[in-house]
């Protein structure tokens, strides 16, 4: 993350409207935890960069559950949004492409909020677990049509027999997803539309007509 993103907030929000405060604790709780998860998030640090008391985390929110729904529920509907739009036009493999352009707009300056949505620490049930679940599995399901509707497409002449090889690019289409933003948290000074340009880039080796 920029040093800018790292650095506590000095002043204090006195006199700052509701809404505004309220975003600005929104941002530091997302950053610490998508940084540190749900097991290592520190409300102290939360509020030290929102420039606020702790106790007001919790006049808020409610409590520190409250406070990370309030960020996966923002980072979630985020993404699926931007991921559900990019399904428009042919099903090749500039799907790919319009797919992962809308993922990286969607987390440019935020790309800590993926690891909300896929954050290994929340506790295995409970409310968090269930929204979270709940984004992942429309991610997901967008994700799988899409690669069925490649594969569809790519294979009309002849079509895969085997119903595990759609099931293994599927997965192939997640990982690669995945580890495309966890690459990107470790160049932050990648833009969005460099990480496009640089998926394009590498997808036209496998096919030149992306270029």
């Amino acid at each position: 993350m920029s040093k800018q993103q790292n650095a506590p907030r000095t002043v204090g929000t006195k006199g700052m409207p509701r809404k505004e405060r309220e975003r600005l604790i929104l941002e530091a709780a997302a950053e610490e935890f998508g940084s540190r998860g749900y097991a290592g998030g520190s409300t102290a640090v939360m509020a030290a960069r929102a420039g606020i008391s702790k106790p007001m985390i919790y006049e808020y929110f409610g409590s520190r559950d409250g406070l990370y729904l309030a960020c996966l529920d923002s980072a979630g509907a985020r993404l699926v949004t931007a991921v559900e739009s990019a399904q428009q036009g042919p099903p090749d493999l500039t799907r790919a492409v319009r797919t992962l352009r809308a993922v990286f707009r969607a987390l440019e300056s935020r790309v800590h909020d993926w690891q909300l949505v896929y954050d290994p620490t929340l506790p295995p049930d409970g409310a968090l677990h269930t929204a979270a679940t709940g984004y992942r599995r429309k991610l997901n399901r967008t994700g799988a049509v899409g690669v069925a509707e490649f594969l569809h497409a790519a294979q009309a002449d002849e079509p895969l027999d085997e119903p595990l090889d759609a099931d293994l690019a599927t997965h192939l289409w997640y990982g690669t997803v995945s580890a495309a933003v966890a690459w990107w948290r470790h160049h932050p000074e990648q833009s969005a539309d460099d990480m496009t340009a640089r998926f394009q880039r590498i997808l036209a080796v496998l096919d030149p007509r992306i270029r």
